[in-house]
C-alpha cells in the first residue's frame, strides 16, 4: 500500500532492495509517517524531521541520499498520487480532494497536479 501511495515504479522498488536494513528502516518510518499525516496541510519537513527524530538538515541529506528526492518532493508527489487515486475512484469534487490530501489551495494543487501527471485532474472525471 505504502509503495502505491509513493508511485513506486520498479526502478525505485529495485534501488529500495539494494539498501541495507537501517536505511529500508527508515524509507519505511519516513513512508509511515508521510502517509499517516497526508491530509494535514500543516505538517512541514520540519515536523517530519521530529517525527523521524532528525533535524530538517539531516533529513534532507539522508532523503535525498536515499531516494534521490527532497522530502518536500517526496510529501508532494505522495499527495499527488493519492489525489490521483481519489479522483479515479469517488466522486469527490476537485476542491475536496485537493483539501483532503492536504493542499491548501485548489489552485496550487491543479498546478502541482498538471506538472506531475501532464493531465489537468478535472480531465480524469
Amino acid at each position: 500500500m505504502l509503495r502505491s501511495v509513493f508511485a513506486g515504479d520498479k526502478q525505485e522498488t529495485e534501488e529500495e532492495e539494494k539498501l541495507n536494513e537501517a536505511d529500508k528502516t527508515f524509507v519505511g518510518r519516513l513512508r509511515t509517517a508521510i502517509q499517516e499525516n497526508l491530509g494535514d496541510s500543516d505538517f512541514s519537513v520540519e515536523r517530519l524531521g521530529e517525527e523521524i527524530g532528525l533535524s530538517r538538515v539531516q533529513l534532507y541529506r539522508k532523503v535525498k541520499a536515499l531516494t534521490g528526492q527532497t522530502p518536500v518532493e517526496l510529501l508532494r508527489k505522495a499527495r499527488l498520487t493519492k489525489a490521483r487515486q481519489l479522483l479515479e475512484k469517488t466522486e469527490k469534487s476537485v476542491s475536496e480532494i485537493a483539501y483532503e490530501v492536504g493542499f491548501t489551495s485548489p489552485s496550487y494543487f491543479n498546478k502541482c497536479f498538471k506538472d506531475e501527471f501532464d493531465i489537468n485532474p478535472s480531465s480524469l472525471r
